[in-house]
């Protein structure tokens, strides 16, 4: 149910699915005005409960563990950002997207605001490696927009899910399945 959710939900705010040609299309005001539709009445995550309820399903799934389950009512946005196989290098073709999304951080829209960075796999490898990588991969780009576009730390946190969230549950090995998910998590306090 909740997948069903969280597609209704990114299916209005998608701007961007896996692919190089519609990396291409992504730009600045599209970023703002998806990840900018914040509701008063948005629930309060906590990334370390996140963290914790990804680490004690893994292979299980976490859609329907209570705190996930909240992200559905979220503004959010799926993002492709490659890296090299079974690495958290950051393809350079990609950094153009991380600094979009950087671009968009500072603008005066949303630059009151904090940034959960999800890292998703698909489930080629074991579900454990798999979490591990999306947690150094959702780092990995938490790391670049803190240091190389200067988006202050207050405002970034980072969880990998590895394979359990798949946009593509049908075909779980599937490509898309590999991604970033940007969510507003509401006003700096």
């Amino acid at each position: 149910m909740f997948i069903r959710q969280l597609r209704a939900g990114v299916a209005l705010g998608l701007l961007l699915v896996a692919g190089n040609a519609s990396a291409q299309q992504l730009n600045n005001q599209q970023l703002i005005s998806s990840l900018s539709q914040v509701s008063n009445a948005a629930p309060a995550i906590d990334p370390a409960l996140l963290t914790q309820e990804a680490n004690a399903n893994v292979g299980k799934g976490v859609a329907s563990q209570p705190n996930w389950s909240q992200l559905a009512n979220l503004s959010q946005l799926l993002v492709e950002i490659d890296f090299e196989n079974d690495s958290i290098a950051i393809e350079p073709k990609s950094y153009r997207t991380v600094g979009l999304i950087a671009d968009a951080l500072h603008h005066p829209n949303l630059m009151f605001y904090k940034f959960l960075v999800v890292g998703h796999t698909s489930s080629t490898g074991d579900a454990k490696h798999n979490l591990k990588l999306s947690q150094e991969r959702a780092d990995a780009i938490t790391e670049a927009l803190a240091t190389t576009f200067a988006i202050p730390r207050n405002r970034l946190y980072s969880v990998g899910v590895g394979q359990e969230m798949p946009v593509d549950p049908a075909n779980p090995k599937a490509a898309d399945n590999r991604r970033v998910q940007l969510i507003n998590l509401g006003r700096i306090k």
